[in-house]
């Protein structure tokens, strides 16, 4: 468990802590958790508001306080840098992970149950449904019951009405809350959240998620599982278009700088193709921030959901196949933009 840092402010952290009219325990008896409070010196300015109070300082100071306390559930790339940006917003952090990491600056708990115990808000983002439905099959009703479970995971709009039935029949409140960005945008506070339940529990929880980005009410639970497939699918059909463009240009021996000079200036631009450039023509992907096998998931996942609709998947048949063959060639953990590499093979063929 990591060592919490020193409190300079014994008052402060109790009213951090506790909150006048928060909902929950005042004491934790026997939990083997410590939360953490980051300092003064790592404030996170509230936009449009006075000083340089943090967004859980805001919260109590107008009264408005109720979950205070932070568990992040799933501490992988986006889950990691999530919980760090909460926390340097001052919220009252603690993580855990089913396969059991240690942060040096973020404290852990030994169980989903100590985890439950000492936080009022349960943050999910953890790889696809089952991971999701274990975690709440493990909380049971003991540490779900007069819970907010915000899940930020990826799953389909059917999965997530599911686990939303679940976490309401166990006493506990639902918020859907997939993002929209990677792990720059959760360091800096930039994620767009996609939210999907009750408008009234989205304004009681607005600080808290205005700590992590810009917050849009799609509409009942499912409506923000569908619009974060639907992004994901723009990302993936995105990506694949541009790395065949980009490869018949330099098959061909055009230009690339000029080739994207003049992309640019078109109406057929998209910030995407510039961000993966590099990757795609030094054929570097190590460095992931949305690894292939996650996208890979993601299409399934929009291709399943979508055919029950009545929409013709059959454009995203061949993207499948194209990112089932990178993870097969090892890409899998790697940046999705490695699919590159499974359109623009290394040996041409006879050119006609």
């Amino acid at each position: 468990m990591a060592t919490p840092r020193p409190r300079k402010d014994p008052e402060t952290d109790r009213r951090l802590a506790f909150p006048p009219g928060a909902k929950g325990k005042r004491t934790t008896a026997g939990a083997s958790i410590t939360p953490y409070l980051p300092q003064s010196s790592r404030r996170r300015t509230v936009p449009g508001r006075c000083g340089d109070r943090t967004s859980a300082e805001q919260n109590i100071e107008e009264g408005t306080a109720m979950n205070t306390t932070i568990g992040v559930i799933g501490l992988g790339l986006m889950g990691t840098a999530m919980a760090r940006q909460l926390a340097q917003s001052g919220w009252t952090v603690t993580g855990f992970n089913r396969h059991p990491r240690k942060l040096e600056d973020i404290p852990t708990a030994a169980s989903l149950a100590d985890l439950a115990k000492g936080n009022e808000t349960l943050w999910l983002m953890v790889s696809d449904y089952p991971a999701c439905r274990e975690v709440i099959d493990q909380l049971g009703e003991t540490g779900i019951r007069d819970h907010v479970v915000i899940n930020s995971s990826t799953i389909a709009p059917s999965e997530s009405a599911e686990i939303a039935q679940r976490v309401e029949s166990l006493g506990g409140e639902y918020l859907e809350a997939p993002v929209l960005g990677s792990i720059p945008q959760a360091q800096s506070g930039t994620l767009q959240l996609l939210l999907g339940g009750s408008k009234a529990l989205i304004e009681r929880l607005d600080p808290l998620l205005r700590s992590l980005g810009t917050p849009t009410h799609f509409g009942a639970v499912r409506s923000g599982a569908a619009a974060k497939l639907a992004f994901n699918q723009l990302i993936g059909s995105l990506t694949a278009a541009f790395s065949m463009s980009l490869g018949l240009v330099q098959r061909e021996g055009v230009d690339v700088d000029k080739f994207m000079e003049t992309l640019r200036e078109s109406a057929l631009y998209a910030p995407t193709f510039d961000k993966k450039l590099d990757n795609m023509v030094g054929h570097s992907f190590e460095n992931a921030n949305f690894p292939l096998k996650h996208l890979l998931k993601d299409i399934r996942l929009f291709t399943q959901s979508a055919c029950g609709q009545g929409i013709d998947t059959h454009l995203l048949i061949g993207l499948q196949h194209v990112l089932e063959e990178g993870v097969y060639a090892g890409h899998g953990n790697h940046d999705y933009s490695s699919l590159f590499e499974s359109i623009v093979h290394e040996e041409p063929t006879t050119r006609h």
